[in-house]
């Protein structure tokens, strides 16, 4: 499975799931597709352009699954799709004041107060371990309400100023 067939569809989307469904659902909701466009399993009564259509999202429902299915390629999906979704604050607070939500809503894993939160003068960044070995950072303007992911894994935390907002600290 190559990045560039991984990044060219929502196989979230394709399969009817989320990025929170465990493999379980996953595997459910490909299985019942995978047999309502079945070539096979299509009656004799289905036109032709229907046939066609029905084995198309019968390869795409296919190609999902062999991507979400393989704890390996949905790792580097994943991390695509954060990284599209966690762009920095600076980025990505003007798309949704304009009305451009992002496609695809991601579980917070923990929410970090500020004051959590380590300053790195040297690069003007906060910082905060990840759970994996890895970090979540980011600037001192972009940090309240920010979603940060961390550099290794496809966690992600959002960032408030106060303990006011129900930080939770999560490890």
């Amino acid at each position: 499975m190559t990045n560039k067939l991984i990044s060219q569809n929502d196989w979230y989307s394709i399969l009817e799931a989320s990025p929170s469904d465990e493999l379980q659902d996953l595997k459910q909701k490909y299985q019942r597709l995978a047999l309502l466009y079945h070539p096979d399993k299509q009656g004799p009564d289905v036109t032709v352009t229907e046939a066609e259509e029905h084995l198309r999202r019968f390869i795409e429902v296919d190609q999902a699954w062999k991507v979400l299915s393989n704890q390996e390629t949905k790792r580097a999906y994943d991390l695509q799709l954060r990284g599209a979704y966690c762009l920095s604050p600076a980025i990505s607070q003007p798309l949704k004041a304009a009305g451009n939500e992002l496609n695809q809503s991601w579980p917070v894993d923990a929410r970090v107060c500020l004051d959590d939160m380590t300053w790195d003068e040297d690069n003007e960044v906060y910082t905060y371990s990840c759970r994996c070995g890895g970090e979540f950072s980011t600037g001192r303007e972009e940090a309240d309400g920010a979603i940060v992911c961390c550099d290794t894994c496809s966690l992600g935390i959002e960032v408030n100023r106060t303990n006011l907002t129900g930080c939770d600290i999560v490890r």
